[in-house]
């Protein structure tokens, strides 16, 4: 069996429902979700005008090797509506690969680690709730130091139950 760490996130349509039939979803791929963070409110990356994002890191176990985990996340995006029409642009889904066991995969279908994990504090705070001490296999880095040390400073969010979301 494998071990992945994915980030699900979206911002249009009823966010909340929209992850929690992702995390369906990806059960249906004979997945299992071993932990999951709490929901983040995050900012906009690359794009502003824009509403903000839920998002949420996994863990996952699976039988999959990483290009057939990553064949049934595309598959998932594309039966819940995502329509890739602009780079950063507003989707009701995204599903990423952020890590893989300890591979390192550089083809031209899938790079993992994902290679904007260390500049995406929307990525790093869910995944610090859930595996903190998890060490980043090329920088060498947990992901608590890469937290600390992030060079990007939109706000994300940690959501509770007074916000009106279930923690994860």
């Amino acid at each position: 069996m494998n071990i992945s760490f994915l980030l699900i996130g979206g911002n249009d349509g009823d966010r909340k429902a929209n992850l929690a039939k992702a995390l369906e979803n990806i059960e249906g791929t004979g997945s299992r979700i071993l932990r999951r963070s709490s929901l983040y409110e995050t900012a906009p990356w690359g794009k502003a005008d824009q509403n903000d994002f839920l998002n949420q890191a996994l863990q996952v176990q699976t039988s999959l090797d990483a290009p057939a985990l990553l064949e049934e996340l595309l598959k998932i995006e594309e039966k819940m509506g995502r329509r890739r029409l602009e780079k950063y642009g507003s989707r009701i889904i995204d599903l990423d690969i952020l890590f893989f066991n300890e591979t390192i995969i550089d083809s031209p279908r899938l790079i993992v680690p994902h290679p904007e994990i260390q500049n995406r504090r929307f990525v790093l705070a869910p995944m610090e709730e859930i595996a903190p001490d998890y060490v980043h296999p090329v920088l060498r880095k947990s992901i608590r130091e890469l937290l600390e040390s992030c060079p990007d400073k939109l706000e994300v969010k940690k959501l509770t139950p007074d916000d009106g979301y279930q923690t994860g």
